[in-house]
C-alpha cells in the first residue's frame, strides 16, 4: 500500500506542474505563494502525526475508499480540462459559457497536491528531529515558492508544445486514477478461488471466441472481394 501510495504521490505532482504550464506568469506565482502558505501554517497538524498513526490510516480501508473519491474527483476534472482545451484550440468560436467553463477548470489547482504537500511536511518532520517544527514548514515553504515556479517553467521549456504536455496531463491523471482503484481493492479478495475447473463454461467460451473470430474473418473476406 505504501508504494502504491508512493507513486501516486508522484503521479499527482506531476500532472500539478503539467497543469501549471499552461499559467501565465502571475498566476504561476500566486499558485506557488498559495502553496508555500498551506505548507506554512501546516506545521501544527504535521507536528501532531506520527508513524504509527499514518501506517494506521494506510491500512484503513475506509479511509482510502474516501481519499479516492476526492482522487477520482480530482482527476475527472483535470481529464474534463485536458478535453476542453483540445477542443478550444481545434473548434471555432464557443459560447461563452464553455469559454468560462474552461478558465474555471484550468485556474483549478486540484485537490490532492495539498495531501501530496502536506505528507512530505510530515515527512520533513520525520527527517529533521530536534528542530523546530515551525522552522522546517517555512523552510520548506520556501523551497516550494522557489522550486515549483523554477520546475515549471523547465517543463514548459523541454515540452513547448502545448498539445504534448496536455497529452501527458491526461495520462498521468488516468494512471492516477488507476492507482486509485488499485489502493481502494488492495489486500481485499473479490470472490473466494475454486478448487476445480468448469469444463462446459471453458468449453463454451472457446467456441465463441472461435465463432467469433470465424464470423470476422468472414466479414473481412466479403469486404475484399466488394472492394
Amino acid at each position: 500500500m505504501e508504494t502504491v501510495v508512493k507513486l501516486a504521490m508522484v503521479l499527482v505532482s506531476l500532472s500539478f506542474v503539467l497543469k501549471l504550464t499552461g499559467y501565465k506568469l502571475r498566476q504561476l506565482l500566486l499558485m506557488a505563494l498559495l502553496c508555500a502558505l498551506f505548507v506554512g501554517f501546516s506545521w501544527q497538524f504535521a507536528a501532531e502525526q506520527s508513524k504509527t498513526a499514518i501506517a494506521s490510516w494506510l491500512s484503513d480501508r475506509e479511509l482510502m475508499q474516501d481519499i479516492a473519491v476526492l482522487m477520482t474527483l480530482d482527476v475527472a476534472l483535470q481529464m474534463a480540462y485536458c478535453l476542453m482545451a483540445v477542443n478550444l484550440m481545434n473548434s471555432g468560436p464557443l459560447k461563452r459559457r464553455t469559454i468560462l467553463v474552461y478558465k474555471l477548470l484550468r485556474l483549478f489547482p486540484g485537490i490532492m497536491v495539498f495531501l501530496v504537500l502536506f505528507s512530505l511536511l510530515v515527512s520533513c518532520v520525520f527527517a529533521f528531529p530536534g528542530v523546530s517544527f515551525s522552522l522546517i514548514s517555512w523552510c520548506m515553504a520556501a523551497a516550494v515558492l522557489v522550486l515549483l515556479p523554477l520546475a515549471v517553467l523547465g517543463v514548459r521549456k523541454l515540452l513547448p508544445e502545448k498539445e504534448i504536455r496536455l497529452e501527458l496531463l491526461f495520462l498521468s491523471n488516468a494512471l492516477t486514477a488507476a492507482l486509485g482503484v488499485i489502493a481502494t481493492v488492495n489486500g481485499t479478495t473479490a470472490s473466494e478461488s475454486v478448487d476445480s475447473v468448469d469444463y462446459p463454461a471453458t468449453v463454451a467460451v472457446i467456441g465463441i471466441v472461435l465463432l467469433g473470430a470465424a464470423l470476422g474473418f468472414l466479414l473481412y473476406r466479403i469486404k475484399s472481394r466488394k472492394s
